[in-house]
C-alpha cells in the first residue's frame, strides 16, 4: 500500500462525478430523441413498423446492457473503428435507453381515453395534430414519474461504462483502491455519492407520482 486516503483522492472522486453526469445527460438526451421515434414507430396505424418498433424493444430489453458495451467498443474496432471510450458508452448507453423510455412513452400515449382521438377526428385534425395537440401534452403529465425513474436507473447503469476504461464515478474508485486499498471507505464513498445524485430525482419522481394518484381519484 501507498500510503492513505488524501483530499486529492476525493478531490479526484468528486471531479469524477462530472463525467458521470455528462454520460447521463448525453445518453437521456440521444436516447430520449430516439426514444420518441420509437414510440411514434410503435402506435404507428403501419402494422409493419408498429412490430418492426416492438422486435427493437424487445431485443434491446433482452440484452444485458454490459453486451451493448462490448459489442460498441470492440467490436466497431473489429472493422477499424477505433472509439472514444465516452462515445461508445455514450451510445451504448442511448441505444438502451431508446427502447426502455419508448416503451414508458408508448404506453402513456395509450392510456389517454379513446373519445380525445374521437374529439380530434370531429374537429378534422390530423394524426400528427391530435398527437401534438392534444394526446403528448396530456401524456407528458403521465410519463415524467416513470421517466425520471428511469434517468434514476439510467445514473446507476453509467457504472458499467468503468469496464470500458471510462473514467466515470466508479472507475475513479476502482483506480483509488488500487493504489490505497481501502474499499471499504472509497467504495462508500462512491456510493454516498451515487445516493446524494440519485435519492432527489427518485423523491421527485414519488412526490409527482403520489399527485397523479391523488388527481386520479
Amino acid at each position: 500500500m501507498s500510503g492513505g486516503f488524501t483530499s486529492a483522492h476525493l478531490i479526484y472522486l468528486v471531479q469524477s462525478i462530472g463525467w458521470t453526469l455528462v454520460l447521463s445527460v448525453l445518453a437521456f438526451a440521444l436516447g430520449g430523441i430516439g426514444g420518441f421515434c420509437v414510440m411514434l414507430a410503435r402506435i404507428s396505424p403501419r402494422v409493419w413498423l408498429s412490430r418492426a418498433a416492438l422486435v427493437y424493444i424487445e431485443a434491446i430489453q433482452g440484452i444485458p446492457l454490459l453486451i451493448l458495451l462490448f459489442i460498441v467498443y470492440f467490436g466497431l474496432s473489429v472493422y477499424g473503428y477505433q472509439v472514444p471510450a465516452l462515445v461508445a458508452a455514450g451510445l451504448a448507453l442511448m441505444v438502451y435507453s431508446s427502447a426502455y423510455l419508448g416503451d414508458i412513452w408508448r404506453g402513456c400515449i395509450e392510456a389517454m381515453p379513446k373519445p380525445q382521438w374521437e374529439a380530434s377526428e370531429c374537429l378534422s385534425l390530423t394524426r400528427w395534430q391530435t398527437l401534438r395537440l392534444v394526446i403528448i401534452p396530456q401524456a407528458m403529465r403521465l410519463a415524467l414519474p416513470p421517466t425520471v425513474g428511469f434517468l434514476v436507473q439510467l445514473i446507476k447503469m453509467t457504472s458499467l461504462a468503468s469496464v470500458i476504461g471510462f473514467v466515470e464515478l466508479t472507475r475513479a474508485g476502482q483506480i483509488i483502491n488500487n493504489s490505497i486499498f481501502q474499499p471499504f471507505l472509497i467504495f462508500g464513498l462512491v456510493g454516498a455519492f451515487y445516493f446524494v445524485l440519485c435519492y432527489p430525482l427518485s423523491r421527485w419522481s414519488q412526490s409527482m407520482e403520489n399527485k397523479l394518484n391523488v388527481s386520479n381519484r
